[in-house]
């Protein structure tokens, strides 16, 4: 079915609006009010279709999208890519054992209503996301003994001291959390070696220096940083160098009518993507004079997502955490031995699967290219499972 006409069509592959950070909105977060956004949303002459997934791009101005099973064509003169990152995980022995979750995984999971009061949980992996993790579950009763995160004191401490001329506001927040965390310890130059348990996580093995320890827990939110879901951009024909779509000033990338923002063109947070949302739509409505007013913010958020990523860049110690036996590929149960066998991803691909299973290599993609230093070398249709209606209706066009 063709979507009808609107001015502006937003497609979103969630139930509703907001995204991860604000699932479904809330009076106050992080500084931001969502709720004013959303009701602007609302009354906008825009046609909002939610839990619809974009699996192809046929021809030029043209997407292929599934909702409820259905195939939807999504036609367009511009299209503005916000497709947001993901958590990226590296395997080490018994991360596999249920409750090892992702910190942005279980942040969600806890925001939906799952129970984590009086459990004990270990935070772990990089970067400030491991801060607000470890709040939410103390907010919602859970013990926190251990915030571990891997990048040294040396740049932690000199992030923060920046964060003060950077973005005195994330200072704040930062500081916030320690305070409310202060019962917690925070151990920097530190990550799990193994997690311990037979039919779930019991405890975990962690290194700091030439110290190891074991800590006994019921939960570990474990994520390393996030990885950009650069699949569309990629179908589309975006430029994407050092793992970020090129774009100008105006945040159109390579491609004519094709904006991208937020983690597409860098890990900088939330207020960076409103703004750069905010560029990309002018831009794309030729009002590029009220576009051109958030050039300098957009400046100033740059220079703290350089400073944000430099200071939390994934020591090469970690690249040796998984043992030979240790899977990868969880879909189709491949170990880090039978991956070091090959020189490239789709050698790998071909000979042991890795990467074809039902999450197509959006987990062990990242974590194999952070090992092995693998490219993925092509994208192809349909970027998310779909009926074969679906195939079907896209094979026509």
């Amino acid at each position: 079915t063709a979507a009808p006409h609107a001015l502006v069509n937003v497609v979103d592959d969630n139930p509703t609006a907001g995204g991860q950070i604000w699932r479904g909105g809330t009076s106050q977060h992080h500084g931001f009010q969502p709720d004013t956004l959303l009701a602007i949303l609302a009354k906008a002459n825009s046609r909002c279709r939610f839990g619809t997934h974009v699996v192809a791009a046929p021809e030029p101005g043209l997407l292929l999208a599934e909702c409820d099973g259905q195939p939807v064509e999504l036609r367009y003169r511009k299209l503005i890519l916000a497709t947001g990152a993901r958590e990226r995980f590296l395997p080490f022995p018994g991360w596999t054992l249920p409750n090892v979750m992702g910190a942005g995984g279980l942040q969600a999971l806890v925001k939906s209503g799952f129970p984590v009061k009086g459990k004990r949980a270990i935070v772990a992996g990089s970067g400030p996301l491991l801060l607000s993790v470890a709040d939410s579950m103390q907010r919602h009763g859970a013990t926190v003994p251990l915030i571990a995160e891997q990048a040294p004191w040396s740049r932690v401490m000199g992030f923060g001291a920046k964060l003060v001329w950077l973005n005195a506001g994330k200072f704040l927040q930062g500081a916030g959390y320690r305070i409310a965390l202060r019962h917690s310890s925070y151990a920097l130059g530190c990550w799990p070696t193994q997690a311990h348990g037979t039919t779930k996580l019991e405890a975990v093995t962690f290194r700091r220096g030439i110290k190891t320890w074991t800590e006994p827990c019921d939960i570990l939110a474990c994520g390393f940083g996030l990885v950009p879901n650069l699949e569309l951009p990629h179908l589309l024909g975006c430029k994407v160098s050092d793992d970020v779509v090129v774009v100008d000033e105006w945040q159109e990338s390579t491609v004519p009518g094709v904006y991208c923002v937020g983690e597409l063109t860098g890990i900088g947070g939330a207020e960076a993507a409103l703004n750069e949302g905010t560029i990309a739509g002018f831009a794309a409505i030729g009002n590029r004079e009220r576009a051109s007013r958030r050039f300098k913010l957009r400046a100033r958020q740059q220079r703290f997502a350089t400073a944000l990523n430099r200071a939390f860049t994934l020591c090469d110690e970690l690249r040796n955490l998984a043992a030979d036996d240790t899977l990868v590929c969880r879909c189709e149960d491949v170990t880090h031995e039978r991956l070091a066998a090959h020189s490239s991803w789709r050698a790998a691909k071909l000979h042991t699967r890795c990467g074809m299973g039902p999450c197509q290599g959006r987990v062990c993609g990242a974590a194999a290219q952070f090992l092995f230093g693998w490219k993925h070398e092509s994208i192809r249709p349909p970027l998310f499972p779909a009926t074969a209606e679906t195939l079907t209706h896209a094979t026509e066009k």
